[in-house]
């Protein structure tokens, strides 16, 4: 069975390398990249990494009224349609996939085996207190809300590509089949109903059912650090929105910002997940690639007023 993880990305360069090596670490077989219009030097380092093998990565540009997140996906979906995977995990640079202790990538895809969705609610995490980017997401970014809110918290899907037409930001749309079965991240049955139309839809249904305790969530780092946070003004939003909720204060930035809380259980995979940076940097072009976009990270932030 093959699993892929994909993202939509755009200048994440100091995050792209842990965020490889932990869906890597925890069983993601393929993991795949779009990219759009980068200027911090993150497609080259994603084609040293894929020249490495260690990942496939798509660079587009999307059609005159596209996102560039729905243009990255239809890029994805074409090449899965000529290299399949039997599961699609659709996120972002600032998510990862967090399995409940115990718990593996197979088990989780076990609770889908009569299903073509795994619907994966966010865990908002904060910015730990940190005004400045520490080097690393996992270690530093433990602070997060303490129970999600029904009001706020949307989901990523674990999907299989094959059954639905294209998907969005969130969650597949336009299934092949007449009756898609979704199941929460702890078994309970779900409805399909967002996933019948080509509307923009985030949360599943019930929400009770969906947001209950189950064998994984989607930590979501969302603010990073502030000036993390405020450099993302100036990149855009995969919407094709324009940088506004990226201000501190906003109100984005106070739903997104939670640190009521600790969870550190994401690090049981960190041992790891350093030893398989530690390889991926091992490969040629990958260290200088990634050092440029650091260099050009901090150029960036320099000039924040």
């Amino acid at each position: 069975m093959s699993v892929a993880v994909l993202a939509c990305m755009r200048n994440e360069g100091p995050f792209l390398l842990e965020w490889v090596a932990y869906h890597r670490v925890i069983g993601f077989d393929r993991v795949i990249v779009a990219t759009n219009a980068c200027t911090d030097g993150s497609d080259r380092l994603l084609d040293a990494l894929a020249a490495g093998g260690a990942l496939t990565h798509l660079p587009h540009v999307p059609p005159v009224g596209a996102t560039p997140q729905d243009s990255g996906m239809r890029a994805a979906l074409a090449h899965l349609a000529d290299a399949p995977a039997d599961w699609l995990l659709h996120i972002d640079a600032d998510e990862f996939l967090n399995l409940r202790a115990g718990s593996t990538l197979t088990d989780l895809l076990a609770l889908g085996d009569q299903a073509h969705v795994i619907a994966l609610p966010w865990r908002a995490f904060g910015d730990s207190g940190h005004a400045q980017w520490p080097g690393a997401t996992l270690p530093h970014f433990t602070r997060c809300e303490a129970a999600a809110n029904p009001e706020t918290t949307k989901f990523k899907s674990l999907f299989r590509p094959a059954a639905f037409v294209h998907a969005h930001d969130h969650m597949p749309v336009g299934p092949r089949i007449p009756a898609p079965r979704v199941v929460a991240a702890s078994g309970a049955a779900l409805d399909p109903a967002p996933l019948l139309s080509h509307r923009h839809h985030s949360r599943y249904r019930p929400l009770d059912l969906s947001l209950a305790p189950g064998l994984a969530v989607i930590n979501h780092y969302a603010i990073r650090s502030t000036d993390c946070f405020r450099l993302r003004a100036a990149r855009g939003d995969g919407q094709g929105k324009d940088g506004a909720k990226y201000r501190p204060g906003s109100r984005w930035h106070r739903i997104a910002n939670r640190n009521e809380a600790e969870d550190r259980s994401i690090l049981r995979h960190w041992p790891a997940t350093l030893t398989e940076m530690a390889r991926l940097r091992a490969l040629p072009g990958v260290a200088e690639a990634e050092a440029a976009t650091l260099a050009d990270f901090n150029t960036r932030r320099s000039a924040l007023t």
